[in-house]
């Protein structure tokens, strides 16, 4: 059994994809702090204060692909029932329209990791026949399975 002094460490990393709404050509830079104040809005706008200040400590946007659109964020245990609601709802970050789909929630970073090295491999394995040149090959496998520095240490 925890003792309560280790429980409050206790934390939740949400992975989840990011689809545009619009279908337009533009580029989405996605970044952790476009990401992030979506998240904190609407939690905000479902749950007011208390959710926002609920999540607040030990919430934070770990990782953001900007090609596959994959992301995630960490919260404590307890808070992390908000954005489970929370995140599938938002319409909108950085002012594009967005669909959002949570696709893991794992207790450590790494097994997150894990999973999204898979599932980008996953992704990579569906489009790699319609692409016609290994230049495209290859451009298209650089863009879905580079990883942050901080991924690399549990792959």
């Amino acid at each position: 059994m925890l003792s309560i002094i280790n429980r409050k460490h206790i934390c939740r990393y949400i992975t989840f994809e990011i689809t545009l709404g619009d279908k337009s050509d533009r580029p989405f830079p996605l970044k952790t702090t476009a990401l992030y104040y979506a998240i904190q809005q609407k939690v905000q706008q479902l749950y007011g204060d208390f959710g926002a200040a609920a999540i607040k400590a030990g919430f934070s946007a770990k990782y953001c692909n900007a090609h596959t659109r994959i992301a995630l964020v960490k919260t404590r245990h307890g808070p992390h029932n908000f954005l489970l609601k929370a995140i599938p709802t938002i319409k909108d970050i950085a002012g594009r329209s967005v669909s959002v789909k949570i696709i893991y929630v794992g207790a450590t970073l790494k097994h997150c990791f894990y999973f999204i090295k898979k599932y980008q491999q996953q992704k990579l394995e569906k489009v790699w026949n319609t692409l016609r040149t290994e230049r495209e090959r290859k451009n298209m496998e650089n863009a879905l399975m580079t990883l942050v520095s901080a991924m690399k240490d549990y792959t």
